[in-house]
């Protein structure tokens, strides 16, 4: 049997390092969502997480999302769908997902609105934004970023949760921080016109101190709680 003690020191130490960012920005820890993001990592890491408390987990990929989610169905778990998502695979994980942070066209959204509709389900989904104006990322320039909110908004089986970004992978903390700034102030801006608007999806292991000063809700966090990831495996 193995031994996976590593995981419930990481996962305290993260709570507490949380709880203390917290305290030091007049935070409520309460009102923060964590992601265990368990991507790479075997069904018996997640379930022993998931022993400690954390219930919300996210996956980058479909195809081992619904694997995951196929082994670990008799759990009480919050799946989302943390990565790039593609149309012609939203089916495989519409009867089941809690939160898609990727969305970023309205033509992805009205598929999840379609699938959602076979299953009888209303789909929560963030609208991902590209903050740090790096092509490699995904997700909708800042300013197209409320025409697609209204656009979502009027669909039936989707419902507009909020917005994510992704950091810049860089040490310079001033380039995240406005990154993450851009993304608040968006999301302030926009939430006027929308209820149940009110996830603020940024930060991951690297960067969740600043995150969470920039006013984060969610968080994306991997690393710091499974350890660092072996792609050679994937």
């Amino acid at each position: 049997m193995m031994d996976y003690s590593y995981l419930k020191d990481n996962y305290d130490g993260l709570i507490g390092d949380i709880r203390q960012i917290c305290a030091e920005n007049n935070r409520n820890f309460d009102e923060l969502v964590l992601v265990a993001v368990s991507k790479t990592f075997p069904p018996e890491q997640i379930k022993e997480v998931h022993g400690l408390g954390q219930t919300v987990f996210g996956e980058n990929k479909v195809q081992e999302l619904r694997e995951k989610y196929d082994v670990l169905k008799g759990e009480n778990i919050k799946w989302h769908l943390v990565g790039h998502l593609q149309t012609n695979k939203v089916k495989y994980i519409a009867e089941f997902v809690d939160l898609i942070h990727s969305v970023d066209s309205a033509k992805l959204a009205g598929v999840v609105n379609e699938q959602a509709e076979k299953h009888n389900r209303v789909i929560d989904v963030l609208v991902q934004v590209n903050t740090s104006g790096e092509d490699q990322k995904s997700g909708v320039e800042p300013e197209e970023a409320e025409q697609l909110c209204d656009e979502i908004s009027r669909m039936k089986n989707v419902r507009l949760r909020g917005l994510m970004t992704i950091g810049m992978f860089t040490d310079d903390e001033e380039v995240i921080r406005s990154n993450f700034r851009v993304l608040r102030n968006l999301f302030y801006a926009i939430k006027e016109k929308h209820g149940n608007f009110d996830y603020l999806s940024m930060g991951m292991t690297s960067d969740y101190r600043i995150a969470i000063e920039e006013g984060a809700n969610m968080l994306r966090i991997g690393s710091a709680i499974f350890g660092y990831r072996n792609y050679s495996k994937t």
